[in-house]
């Protein structure tokens, strides 16, 4: 079996875990899942994620709670860590603490009202602690970013059908592209005018480090694809998003994020559990000040 085939394997079952995380995620039925006995199914995943499965299925979950925690207060503890897949609050208390150094209630009484980022830390007695990453800017400084860089509408987005890649980690988008667009040459798809690429994020930065965020490179199709190797048919669904067309560089990027969600939380939407993404509209390598024209899309309620 060829790495794409396992890799193949290993993305429908990290899309069923991160959609069932409040289920029971038994190693036999997601080796099943993916055509491996258990042993093989837990050492080709770890290859593939550089994470156990157990580790994985955790560390999702982890996330998911903090990031309750923090935006949904109202939310009982009891509800999030049902939403989550545990039974009892002791056991996702002790879970919980392990992975962020602090208890669930304590880390809510500590989050802050916005923050750009949650990290743990090891301190000086060599123990896990907290820091909530503060924006660089202050609210005021963001709001003038977005008045003047960002046009801002809401919008009914239709569903797109894309060709992706995943990359595991930032450090792996451009190869994720290389792989895609090799792909699309060979198939006569690219270079076409009017050809888009689309960047899809299925973890947050607020929460998950950059080097294990799950991100898909895309290509927008005029027709849907059979899965080929790393390229698979992804499908964006239709609904109402956020979106800001900016022309920008690429530094502004995690900016221009931090900003968006900030504008969405002051005009009071809410987040849609769905993927945001961004769409872009030129080369910049192209552009004389490096810019890139790109649609931020965040899917809202």
């Amino acid at each position: 079996m060829t790495s794409q085939e396992h890799l193949a394997r290993i993305r429908k079952v990290l899309n069923y875990i991160d959609q069932h995380l409040d289920d029971e995620l038994p190693l036999e039925k997601l080796a099943e899942m993916g055509y491996y006995s258990p042993f093989h199914f837990h050492r080709i995943f770890r290859a593939v994620t550089s994470e156990t499965l157990l580790g994985y299925i955790t560390r999702k979950r982890m996330e998911k709670a903090a990031l309750v925690l923090c935006l949904k207060k109202e939310k009982s503890l009891e509800e999030i860590f049902l939403e989550i897949g545990y039974n009892s609050h002791s056991t996702f208390g002790k879970t919980f603490k392990k992975h962020f150094g602090i208890s669930p209630a304590a880390f809510r009484k500590n989050s802050p009202e916005n923050f750009k980022k949650i990290q743990t830390i090891i301190s000086n007695i060599g123990q896990k602690e907290v820091v909530f990453e503060q924006y660089l800017y202050q609210l005021e400084q963001m709001k003038f970013f977005m008045e003047n860089k960002a046009n801002i509408q809401i919008k009914e987005m239709p569903e797109m059908q894309i060709a992706s890649v995943l990359s595991i980690g930032v450090q792996n988008i451009g190869n994720a592209y290389n792989t895609l667009i090799s792909w699309a040459i060979s198939k006569n798809i690219f270079p076409r005018k009017n050809v888009k690429m689309i960047t899809v994020y299925h973890d947050s930065f607020k929460v998950t480090a950059p080097n294990k965020v799950r991100i898909h490179a895309g290509m927008l199709l005029e027709e849907p694809i059979k899965n080929e190797g790393e390229v698979f048919l992804e499908i964006l669904p239709k609904g109402k998003y956020i979106v800001s067309r900016q022309e920008i560089t690429l530094p502004e990027f995690e900016t221009a994020w931090n900003a968006l969600f900030l504008w969405m939380n002051e005009n009071g939407h809410q987040f849609r559990k769905e993927c945001p993404y961004e769409i872009y509209h030129n080369d910049y390598q192209e552009h004389p000040e490096k810019k890139c024209l790109v649609d931020f899309c965040i899917p809202i309620l």
